[in-house]
């Protein structure tokens, strides 16, 4: 643990021993005096506390520095009144074997690190069973730290019970991984840890390793299985402190080593890649110590509300077109970004060392089936290259490698993801303005499940360098109360949801869409267009306009003809369109239609605009896209359609009319024949395209609970859900000839 400056300052265990002896000193310890004592110790705290607070505020200490005098003052805390106990509360003049303990600190406590409002872990370590002595030391200590507002956790355990729990409990046995000795018998702890080492060995490796990694990517999994999530979970969420910790607990279990620096010497990190983890973790600390102040609680979520207030805290200032709130996050981002670098860097080295070494280790998916495929090698069933060299030789094979991944369905080694970023220097305008890089990547663009492709490409630093223009939204924040990921990441979900669109994944989400996308022109030009259609965000002027002057540039470069281009930069520059008109203005209004007609011109760019517009709504966030929305753009898209064919084709109309009626009758179980015709007689054929079969299933048992109760006049309400509305049809008298029910 770091040395603590002017420790005495945070807490001078000898003053207060003092000041304890004099009070109970001439006295036993009553209850009187119990709540003397309290004050005594909730003052020592409460004043280290601030001084600790003090320095991080207002001194600028180190967030490292603020986790060890944390550790530090919660240390001589628990020290004093494990003294304190035994001088003057359940004094033992000699004691026996079994009524000695040993305070042991596990977790992130024994670790070293405490974050401000964080729990604290305890272990009480036995040489035998609890005797009646030990059990009240120990509820001494445990009441007056939970009696100072302390949250703690503990628990009480001899050596072997604590060896057996750790070998059935993978958390119990990361936990004692970091157990630090506190206060008590040293040499049992020193025997505890013996035991430890022994029992978990080189043998029980690959089962830490497995069990860790699937509680990251369990973790990972609920917390969103994205870094780029724009109210991160910092210790939590993927490429936060947690996943920093992971790494630390794999290395620390199989090479034993008590700092990171360590592994640099074993030869499993690079002088760079130690750097890298250390300024990570700095960062993270850092941001953490500063939200539990703020919040006054542990808290670890970086919420809208406080990012302003710990930027701020920071030092990020505005400048030109950036707010100061947006660099901090841009940056946060990219150290999470960081974080997985590390794992995958970790993860090929562990596997190389072991290889070396000839154990019996495997990280998962690891075989050594090997096969060359396109100029790499398939290693089990992952993708590598055989040659370290392979890059500088022939650097487009910095895409060819995602590409190739991408056609054969497989999974990128560690090794060679650490490769190429290794020689992302590679990436330079020759490398951009090579055809075949660029042909590769619109094939990766346009190919199979190019969500993943791209994802893989942007986590390793390539897609941002072959695209700088991409690269400056790597990160990038978007303030505004609808999205919730990076400018990047919803630009590559956008593109998944395109993509499944097309491939009828998503047919029966979005019908419409796909029911149309099989007539579009040119597919190259859609995808380019979703990929570009936020390009220039955070650049200070309107995204669109900018965006259609990138796309004006990258067309050629990218292997687009002249009108593909001239398209990508009009959907560019207009993808807020459709979804403007529809939810802004009434799509059942002709001057709203005619309007937007006007300015997309042809039935191509209307096919185009509403892919594009779905795919961008349906990326921007999880609770985003509902039946509502999804509503509004099928009726514009099919109204726009009509007028730019001056009206619906009869056939079309008829074709529409007859889809809609024959839906109906599937949701009007039990009704006859002429029922069903007697109720088709009422309606006008714009009626029947108007709603969607469940709604005018309701209208009808609506007209029909109306008949049988004779009822000249009938109103009721339904709430919908799915478009945030209450809807209130009133059924007039039903003589032949009146129209259905309408929505109030």
């Amino acid at each position: 643990m770091d040395s603590i400056a002017k420790p005495r300052d945070i807490f001078d265990r000898k003053a207060l021993l003092a000041e304890l002896d004099e009070l109970v000193g001439w006295s036993d310890y009553t209850p009187k005096t119990q709540t003397q004592v309290l004050g005594i110790f909730k003052s020592a705290y409460s004043q280290g506390w601030a001084e600790v607070r003090r320095r991080f505020e207002e001194d600028g200490a180190s967030s490292r520095e603020i986790a060890a005098a944390n550790t530090h003052l919660v240390d001589q805390l628990v020290r004093s009144i494990y003294d304190f106990a035994l001088a003057s509360v359940y004094p033992l003049a000699n004691p026996t074997t079994g009524e000695v303990m040993s305070i042991t600190a596990t977790g992130g406590y024994g670790r070293g690190e405490l974050a401000p409002f964080s729990d604290i872990d305890l272990m009480f370590l036995l040489p035998y069973k609890l005797t009646a002595h030990s059990e009240q030391v120990v509820e001494f200590i445990l009441y007056t730290l939970w009696d100072l507002g302390l949250k703690v956790g503990h628990a009480t355990r001899s050596i072997d019970e604590a060896i057996r729990l750790a070998g059935a409990d993978m958390t119990i046995r990361t936990s004692l991984l970091e157990a630090r000795w506190l206060w008590g018998d040293q040499d049992m702890f020193k025997t505890f840890k013996q035991r430890y080492g022994a029992e978990f060995s080189d043998s029980t490796g690959l089962q830490f390793v497995e069990a860790k990694l699937a509680e990251r990517d369990t973790r990972h999994d609920r917390m969103g299985d994205t870094r780029y999530v724009l109210e991160p979970n910092i210790k939590e969420g993927k490429g936060g402190l947690r996943d920093l910790q992971t790494l630390f607990w794999i290395a620390k279990y199989l090479y034993r080593v008590d700092d990171v620096k360590e592994l640099q010497d074993r030869g499993v990190l690079t002088a760079e890649d130690v750097d890298l983890f250390a300024k990570a973790e700095s960062f993270l600390w850092t941001v953490r110590c500063h939200l539990h102040y703020q919040s006054e609680r542990a808290e670890e979520r970086l919420t809208f509300n406080v990012q302003n207030e710990i930027s701020a805290r920071m030092d990020y200032a505005d400048g030109e077109g950036v707010k100061g709130v947006e660099r901090f996050m841009k940056d946060y981002f990219l150290v999470a970004k960081d974080v997985g670098d590390l794992t995958r860097i970790l993860c090929a080295e562990l596997e190389d060392q072991q290889k070396k070494n000839r154990q019996k280790f495997r990280l998962p998916s690891f075989s050594f089936r090997k096969r060359e495929i396109d100029g790499f090698v398939l290693d089990g069933d992952r993708l590598t290259v055989g040659d370290k060299d392979a890059f500088k030789k022939h650097p487009v094979k910095l895409l060819k490698l995602f590409r190739t991944a991408q056609k054969n369905d497989t999974d990128i080694h560690p090794y060679a993801l650490r490769l190429v970023t290794q020689n992302l220097n590679l990436i330079n305008g020759s490398l951009l303005e090579d055809e075949e890089a660029n042909r590769l990547f619109m094939e990766m663009l346009c190919g199979r499940n190019p969500e993943i492709t791209l994802m893989r490409l942007n986590e390793a630093g390539v897609l941002g360098l072959f695209l700088p223009d991409f690269g400056q939204v790597v990160a990038q924040m978007q303030y505004d109360m609808y999205h919730v990921y990076t400018v990047d990441e919803h630009t590559i979900r956008a593109i998944g949801i395109l993509n499944g669109i097309e491939t009828g994944r998503l047919k029966d989400d979005h019908p419409a869409s796909h029911s149309v996308i099989g007539e579009v022109q040119s597919l190259r030009a859609l995808y380019t267009a979703v990929f570009l259609h936020d390009i220039a965000k955070g650049r200070g002027g309107n995204h669109s306009e900018l965006g259609a002057d990138v796309a004006a540039e990258l067309g050629p470069r990218l292997g687009l003809n002249e009108w593909e281009t001239e398209t990508v930069v009009w959907l560019v520059r207009h993808h807020l369109l459709m979804s403007n008109t529809a939810f802004k203005r009434d799509v059942y209004d002709p001057k709203t239609v005619s309007d937007f007609v006007a300015a997309v011109q042809s039935p191509e760019r209307l096919r185009l605009l509403l892919i594009l517009t779905v795919a961008d709504i349906r990326a921007v966030g999880p609770d985003v896209w509902n039946a509502w929305k999804a509503g509004l753009l099928r009726e514009l898209y099919y109204r726009a359609q009509e007028e730019m064919a001056g009206g619906i084709p009869s056939d079309r109309k008829g074709e529409r009319v007859d889809q809609a009626k024959s839906g109906l009758k599937e949701a009007l179980e039990g009704w006859s024949a002429d029922e069903i015709e007697k109720h088709f007689a009422r309606g006008f054929n714009d009626y029947w395209l108007a709603f969607d079969a469940e709604t005018l299933a309701h209208h009808a048992k609506l007209i029909r609970k109306a008949e049988d109760g004779d009822l000249k006049l009938h109103i009721e309400t339904r709430v919908e859900r799915q478009r945030d509305a209450t809807e209130s049809p009133y059924t007039p008298p039903t003589t032949p000839g009146c129209s259905p029910p309408s929505p109030g």
